[in-house]
């Protein structure tokens, strides 16, 4: 598998693949610790795409409801888009802040979809979580093993009340935050906030148009 199908696959890992499986609550996911949380969302993660064809087969409807009803519950998507605008999101209106989340999710999800055909026989092994009992904020790392040289895939969470949420990842050293940030600067640089809405809705509908 070439770096750049790495980094797909396991960007799709976690903005599509977070979840406890089609068939399982994401409420069951022990979400008071952060690395027993990574842990069993990975695993749990791994054997869900591996059992479910229509995800393999890269459908987007299926995908979208995985997102929204077992990834959302354990990620901190308004401060995963407000690091990727930076420091336009506290130029935004509310409208246009929660247009911003709905664009970008659209965007990860239909950028990374089909890199989930690819989970094959990947398992996820966990490094020691190097935090202490009272940090509210902590970086967990885990490398993702298969054929080949291991995969660095590392999530930064933050502790809401008493469970933890994921707000971003990083992929063989790159944090998904700041991989868009300078083009999201760039947009709004040229055509302000409402530029950057629109530039992502017409790249979220030229990719729905190219599916079948």
């Amino acid at each position: 598998m070439s770096a750049v199908s790495k980094r797909a696959l396991l960007r799709s890992l976690m903005v599509l693949g977070l979840a406890a499986g089609l068939n399982i609550s994401a409420q069951a996911a022990d979400a008071s610790a952060p690395d027993l949380l990574i842990r069993q969302l990975s695993l749990e993660t791994i054997e869900a795409v591996k059992s479910d064809k229509a995800i393999q087969a890269g459908d987007i409807q299926r995908i979208i409801t995985l997102v929204d009803t077992k990834v959302m519950p354990h990620v901190n998507f308004q401060r995963m888009t407000s690091s990727a605008v930076g420091r336009f999101w506290r130029q935004a209106s509310p409208d246009q802040q929660q247009r911003l989340q709905a664009e970008f999710k659209t965007l990860l999800v239909r950028t990374y979809s089909g890199a989930l055909a690819q989970v094959r026989d990947q398992s996820v092994a966990l490094k020691p979580l190097r935090a202490a009992a009272d940090d509210t904020e902590v970086v967990v790392r885990t490398e993702v093993r298969g054929k080949g040289d291991p995969i660095q895939l590392d999530y930064r969470l933050e502790k809401v009340g008493s469970v933890w949420k994921i707000y971003d990842v990083n992929v063989l050293g790159i944090w998904l935050a700041d991989q868009y940030r300078n083009s999201f600067a760039q947009e709004i640089g040229a055509k302000g906030i409402d530029g950057l809405i629109q530039a992502l809705a017409d790249r979220n509908a030229k990719a729905a148009g190219g599916k079948s």
